[in-house]
């Protein structure tokens, strides 16, 4: 039994949509509501989803709800939640995010459902894809994922537990961090890849882009996540800039080592370097 009576996801992309082919399998008899800012994308809900509730009436999506789940690039949620709080809302009601930024996201959503009877706390699950849009949505796509609840000393209490709750049933791993070392873990796993994706990508083909007819696995592999919607991802790496200045100051650090090594031809030194980076990833746990 589902502690969770009714949800209300905010924008029905790649994670909307697949948080609501999750809870439909997982959480059985959950009322469903989708927003979206957009009569088409209300449609493609409705064809897809013929048993949720879905509007672009903020107001009437949001009622009743006990939880709700930002789903839109991290840039929007601010204003989206402005117009939340102007609501009638459950006193129950937890608002959360699936943002990959959560230092000033909670810093700038805490403050606007402080006054309210909603309370923030922000959630990072670690799902996702090169690819977007609601056709893409998967219903696997939490399955064994973590994610990262990012609690507070404003966090009320019962909600933290209720929110754990919610992602396992999900299938997800939960993890707790604050704000800042989410922040700090996400830029170097998950934000310095995709700027070496796109690094490596303009790098091989910005020149001459005819190499890529002798293409194959590795590079494919290599810069997949560099697909990813440009929209979103400059609004992640400008709200973490500073630790993706970081972690990329790193890599250009060990990128001048590598290049030092090959014009002076230090065979040894390069073999210590690789060998040290195959061992570092044969740490990464098996899928």
């Amino acid at each position: 039994m589902s502690v969770e009576r009714s949800i209300a996801i905010f924008s029905p992309g790649l994670l909307g949509g697949s948080l609501v082919k999750t809870i439909q399998q997982r959480m059985p008899g959950v009322e469903v509501r989708v927003w979206a800012r957009r009569d088409e994308a209300v449609e493609e809900v409705k064809n897809l989803f013929p048993n949720v509730v879905a509007s672009t009436d903020l107001a009437a999506v949001i009622q009743g709800a006990s939880l709700a789940l930002l789903c839109m690039p991290i840039q929007y949620m601010p204003g989206i939640a402005r117009q939340m709080v102007a609501c009638d809302l459950a006193d129950d009601l937890i608002v959360t995010d699936v943002g990959s930024v959560k230092g000033q996201v909670v810093a700038e959503l805490e403050p606007i459902f402080q006054p309210s009877k909603a309370g923030f706390l922000g959630s990072h699950p670690m799902a996702g894809s090169q690819h977007t849009g609601l056709a893409h949505s998967r219903g696997d796509l939490f399955h064994q994922a973590a994610c990262i609840l990012t609690p507070t000393g404003q966090t009320k209490t019962g909600h933290l537990g209720r929110l754990r709750t919610f992602w396992q049933k999900l299938g997800c791993r939960i993890q707790e961090m604050t704000p800042q070392q989410h922040d700090h873990c996400v830029a170097r796993i998950s934000h310095l890849p995709h700027c070496m994706a796109v690094l490596t990508t303009l790098a091989a083909l910005k020149q001459d882009k005819r190499v890529l007819d002798s293409s194959a696995g590795g590079f494919r592999d290599t810069t997949r996540v560099a697909g990813g919607d440009p929209d979103m991802w400059a609004g992640i790496l400008m709200q973490n800039r500073a630790e993706v200045v970081s972690s990329l100051q790193d890599a250009a650090s060990v990128l001048l080592e590598l290049v030092e090594m090959l014009q002076t031809m230090d065979e040894e030194a390069l073999r210590r370097f690789l060998a040290q980076a195959k061992a570092l990833r044969d740490l990464l746990p098996a899928v």
